[in-house]
């Protein structure tokens, strides 16, 4: 597997699939997840529609993963996870790194070679970034996977130098 690492906008990605930093209700939101539904249209919103109607009644659990059409992105697919709350009291590091292989484990079951990350719950769910670079890059590591590409991209200069310091 090769890591890379980019700077820049996750929509833009010309890989298999795009990791959507999601919420459980798969609806879209801010960050990451509001990005991904904004530029790939109303087809996404659509197919978690479907998802909510079907087995996710009650919204996608911290650490899984699913996967719907990408729209109108690049992309062929995106793969939705649901990171978990930064906690100062609880250790939550394990549901991170579950975000990560369980993508990997969708991307495997839709046969993609190709997948960009984001740094999931870095944004809004206040996950500190040196933290969550050194668990996802720790998961994918790990993962049993036949993904060859996988890219971290990555919004700003300070994420990028904080994933690039953790790669090597």
């Amino acid at each position: 597997m090769e890591i890379t690492l980019v700077l820049g906008d996750i929509t833009e990605q010309r890989a298999d699939a795009v990791v959507n930093a999601a919420n459980s209700s798969l609806m879209g939101g801010g960050g990451v997840d509001g990005a991904i539904h904004r530029r790939g249209g109303p087809e996404i919103l659509e197919e978690c529609r479907k998802l909510r109607a079907s087995q996710y009644g009650k919204g996608l659990p911290t650490g899984q993963a699913v996967a719907t059409t990408a729209g109108r992105l690049p992309a062929r697919w995106v793969i939705h996870t649901v990171g978990p709350v930064y906690s100062r009291s609880e250790d939550r590091s394990e549901q991170l790194a579950s975000c990560y292989r369980e993508s990997l484990r969708v991307a495997d079951s839709l046969g993609v070679t190709s997948v960009a990350f984001p740094a999931v719950s870095t944004g809004i769910y206040g996950w500190p970034m040196d933290d969550a670079a050194r668990i996802a890059l720790d998961a994918v590591r790990g993962a049993d996977t036949a993904v060859r590409d996988v890219r971290f991209v990555l919004f700003d200069a300070a994420a990028y130098a904080v994933f690039e310091s953790l790669a090597r």
